[in-house]
C-alpha cells in the first residue's frame, strides 16, 4: 500500500512509465544499428543477417604465412616464460603430433612432462653442488660387512628423511680415524638430496672460523639463517675444533640455534667424554651434549681403520711380489 501511495505521488515510476521508457531504448538501439549499418533491411522488425556480430570462437580462417609467423615467435616466447626445454623440444614434438593425430592435451602434456623433468634435473644439480658433499661417496660404495654395528636398514630409513628431519633431530658418529664416518654420512647426505631435501657438509673447523668472521662484521644472525636454508647440517671432524672461547661459542650458539629445528649431523673421533678439550666451560659442554643427544640417532663405527688395513694389504702385497721377483 505505502509502494501504491508513493508511485501516486510520482516518487517511483509507475509500470506504464517502465513500459514506455523501455520501448523507447529498444527503438534507439535499433535506429544506432541502422546508422553503424547502412545495408542493414528491415525484416519482421529485425536487423537483417548482414549486421550480425560473428558469435564468439568462430576463427577466420588463417593465412598461409600465419604458421611460419607463430613459428618464429614461440622461441621468443617460451625464452621469456623461461621454458628452456619445450623451447628445445617443441619443433620436434609438434611434427610428432602432427603425424600421429595427438589431441591438443596430450602435446600440452608430452611439454610439460619434458619441461618439468629437466627442471628436477637441474634442480637436483644445483643442490647437489651447493652441498660440498664429496661426489664419489655413497651407499653403494661403503662396506657394510666391515662395519657390523652399523644397520643398513637403519642408514636406508634414514635417507628417507621422512620424520626425523622435519622434527630437527640429530645423527652422531664416532669412530676413530680412518673407519668410514665420513664416507656413511656423506652418502646419506647424497640419498635425501635425491628425495628432494637440501644438505649442507662443512668441515667443522672451516664453518666455525666462518661463523667467527659473521660475529666480527656483527652478522652472526644473517649468516645462521642462511644455514636455516639446509634441513641436514654436517659437521665433520667435530672434535678438531680447537679449544677456543670464541670458537666454542660461536659453535655452542649454532647448534642451540638448530636445537629441535634444524637438524645436524656429527662425525667425531673422541666419545662425549672427552669433550672437555673442544668446550672450554664444562657447563657448555653438558649444554652442547645435551641438545645433540636428544632426538638423535647414535652409531660407534669401533672397526680397524680402513686406511691402515689398505695400507697393510699393500705392504703384504708387495712383499709377496718381491719374493716372487726373487724366486
Amino acid at each position: 500500500a505505502g509502494a501504491d501511495r508513493r508511485r501516486s505521488q510520482g516518487r517511483y515510476p509507475t509500470r506504464r512509465a517502465w513500459d514506455h521508457r523501455g520501448a523507447a531504448e529498444s527503438r534507439g538501439a535499433a535506429q544506432r544499428v541502422r546508422a553503424s549499418c547502412p545495408a542493414a533491411t528491415q525484416r519482421s522488425g529485425r536487423i537483417a543477417n548482414t549486421c550480425r556480430v560473428r558469435p564468439f570462437g568462430r576463427v577466420p580462417p588463417m593465412s598461409a604465412t600465419r604458421p611460419s609467423a607463430d613459428a618464429a615467435r614461440l622461441p621468443l616466447m617460451l625464452t621469456e616464460l623461461r621454458l628452456p626445454t619445450i623451447k628445445r623440444l617443441w619443433a620436434d614434438l609438434a611434427a610428432q603430433s602432427d603425424h600421429e593425430g595427438w589431441r591438443a592435451e596430450r602435446l600440452l602434456s608430452a611439454l610439460f612432462e619434458h619441461e618439468m623433468a629437466e627442471r628436477e634435473t637441474r634442480r637436483l644439480a644445483r643442490h647437489r653442488a651447493e652441498s660440498g658433499l664429496p661426489p664419489d661417496k655413497s651407499l653403494d660404495s661403503f662396506d657394510f660387512a666391515a662395519v657390523p654395528t652399523v644397520p643398513r636398514a637403519h642408514v636406508a630409513a634414514l635417507v628417507e628423511g621422512d620424520g626425523w628431519l622435519e622434527r630437527g633431530a640429530n645423527v652422531l658418529l664416532f669412530g676413530p680415524p680412518g673407519v668410514g664416518k665420513s664416507h656413511l654420512i656423506a652418502a646419506i647426505g647424497h640419498g635425501l638430496i635425491d628425495r628432494g631435501w637440501r644438505v649442507l657438509f662443512a668441515r667443522t673447523s672451516e664453518l666455525v672460523q666462518r661463523l667467527q668472521a659473521a660475529r666480527r662484521d656483527l652478522r652472526l644472525p644473517a649468516e645462521l639463517s642462511k644455514l636455516d636454508r639446509f634441513d641436514l647440517l654436517i659437521l665433520d671432524d667435530f672434535s678438531y675444533v680447537r679449544r677456543d672461547q670464541a670458537e666454542s661459542s660461536v659453535l655452542f650458539e649454532l647448534i642451540s640455534e638448530r636445537y629441535e629445528r634444524k637438524s645436524i649431523a656429527i662425525t667425531a673421533n673422541q666419545p662425549f667424554s672427552a669433550w672437555d678439550q673442544v668446550f672450554p666451560e664444562a657447563a657448555m659442554t653438558v649444554a652442547a651434549v645435551d641438545r645433540l643427544v636428544h632426538h638423535s640417532a647414535i652409531f660407534e663405527l669401533n672397526v680397524e681403520s680402513y686406511r691402515r688395513k689398505a695400507a697393510a694389504e699393500r705392504k703384504t702385497m708387495d712383499k709377496a711380489a718381491v719374493s716372487k721377483a726373487r724366486k
